[in-house]
């Protein structure tokens, strides 16, 4: 199965707070997690259990900035597939190790890819990459030229544990 195709099950005040808590200090235990949220610690335990598998609570990986590596060009590309061969498409971008996201969109392209890259001459060569791939039509790049707002939730979640 390709990324997260369930929907998570919604979340209620309690695990609202247990997530604020969780965003504050992703290391804490479940007694300073309990602590911070005013939850008894077997109570963040479940709930914790519960959101993992839930789909609520992705992957603990931590984020690497792709530049520490020495890829530090990111690039977007807009690519149109062949829709019968979406699942291979998605398959055989996941074997790029440039690539590393792809959502399906609607729009001009089928799929929004995130590739990072040491430079214009490596870029061409993972579209190249991609292009290459059974079912890709076209594609369109685009070259992020700075990060203006990291990805972020917590003012969602801020949000949702003052409504409720």
């Amino acid at each position: 199965m390709h990324g997260n195709k369930r929907r998570p099950a919604p979340i209620d005040a309690m695990d609202a707070r247990l997530l604020r808590a969780l965003a504050e200090n992703p290391r804490g235990t479940a007694l300073a997690l309990a602590q911070r949220a005013g939850l008894s610690r077997n109570t963040v335990q479940a709930r914790l259990a519960r959101l993992e598998e839930s789909g609520v609570l992705g992957s603990v990986e931590r984020r690497i900035d792709p530049a520490a590596l020495g890829y530090p060009l990111t690039a977007y590309l807009a690519v149109t597939v062949a829709q019968r061969l979406l699942d291979p498409v998605a398959d055989g971008l996941a074997q790029v190790a440039e690539v590393v996201e792809v959502l399906g969109m609607t729009g001009e392209g089928d799929l929004l890819v995130h590739v990072v890259a040491q430079d214009a001459d490596d870029l061409y060569r993972i579209a190249g990459l991609i292009l290459a791939i059974d079912g890709v039509e076209r594609t369109t790049t685009s070259l992020v030229m700075r990060r203006l707002v990291d990805y972020r939730v917590t003012a969602l979640v801020e949000r949702l544990a003052r409504e409720r």
